[in-house]
């Protein structure tokens, strides 16, 4: 199951240690690992010169010293929410344009120094752009072989579907998967997670959609909410404040008192093995905790216990 693991590596290269990085990406590609998530703009809220880039110029780095390990992996990337100054964000970012998209890929294959990228994503919708000419400018760089398919990041379900009828009228690709923030936790109703965009966090809305596109993948971002299932220094947000949360992290706890776990094993079991079948982004700083998320997305929840997490609202 480490196959729908996937390392986010968005401190690689600012807050994250280069030595430490490369021991983590070492380690994930030895316990059989995939799947790397970057984007053009990590992180340029950690570096001082307010620009994004030093992920995959890490990921180039690391790739560089390691010859014919590319063709083992599979690398997704993003554009669309790069400041265009300093402290502009969100404001103010490069958008999806066509000559924003098409000079983004190449900047980021010469950062990462790979000739494609195997999953490209649209980072945050872009009012000023019409949909046509961003689902366009992707569907040439699927076509040109530059990436393998195209996804879209924090979008909401109606501008999915839309992005996809004009790609399918331009005999294009489009959208083959979407990127949320997605846990095991329910924020209370009219509220939104705060570790998410305007449109990041899934929903019933956004599920539904999925159950009826098998052929669209999903991928979570940020599934551990951060920490906060396992450590009492990180209280919940005040948005998980309701029964519903007490009932589920009961449930929570007696899943990994069954299967001798803990939340976070559970919650990424849960995410990686249903239906639809979900892709855990983790964001990890050490290898210890890479080892904690390879062995949640390898517990096998029995289906009496997946009917219990399930059935809990």
């Amino acid at each position: 199951m480490i196959q729908n693991l996937v390392l986010g590596t968005m401190y690689f290269g600012t807050v994250q240690d280069e030595r430490e990085s490369f021991a983590i990406l070492d380690h994930f590609v030895d316990a059989g690992g995939v799947w790397i998530d970057t984007a053009n703009c990590y992180s340029f809220w950690a570096d001082p010169t307010g620009s994004g880039g030093q992920s995959e110029a890490l990921l180039g780095r690391w790739l560089a010293m390691r010859p014919g390990l590319r063709n083992q992996l599979k690398i997704s990337t993003k554009v669309g929410a790069e400041p265009t100054a300093p402290g502009s964000f969100p404001h103010d970012v490069e958008g999806l344009s066509a000559g924003v998209v098409k000079s983004g890929i190449q900047d980021s294959l010469r950062r990462l120094g790979t000739d494609h990228v195997d999953l490209y994503w649209a980072h945050m919708p872009d009012p000023g752009t019409p949909l046509e000419e961003t689902v366009g400018a992707l569907d040439d760089l699927v076509a040109e072989g530059t990436v393998g398919q195209v996804g879209c990041s924090n979008y909401p379900v109606w501008q999915v579907e839309r992005a996809r009828q004009i790609a399918q009228a331009q005999g294009g690709s489009g959208f083959s998967a979407v990127q949320q923030h997605h846990t095991y936790l329910q924020p209370r109703p009219g509220t939104r997670p705060t570790v998410a965009h305007r449109f990041g966090a899934v929903t019933d809305e956004v599920l539904h959609y999925l159950e009826h596109q098998p052929e669209m993948m999903l991928w979570a971002y940020t599934p551990l909410l951060n920490g906060r299932y396992t450590r009492p220094d990180r209280p919940l947000p005040e948005e998980y404040d309701h029964g519903g949360t007490d009932r589920r992290l009961a449930w929570l706890d007696d899943v990994a008192t069954e299967t001798g776990t803990n939340r976070n094993r559970v919650v990424l079991a849960w995410l990686s093995g249903g239906n639809p079948a979900i892709k855990p982004i983790v964001g990890v700083s050490t290898i210890q905790q890479l080892d904690e998320a390879i062995a949640g997305v390898s517990l096998e929840l029995t289906p009496d216990q997946r009917t219990r997490l399930d059935s809990t609202t």
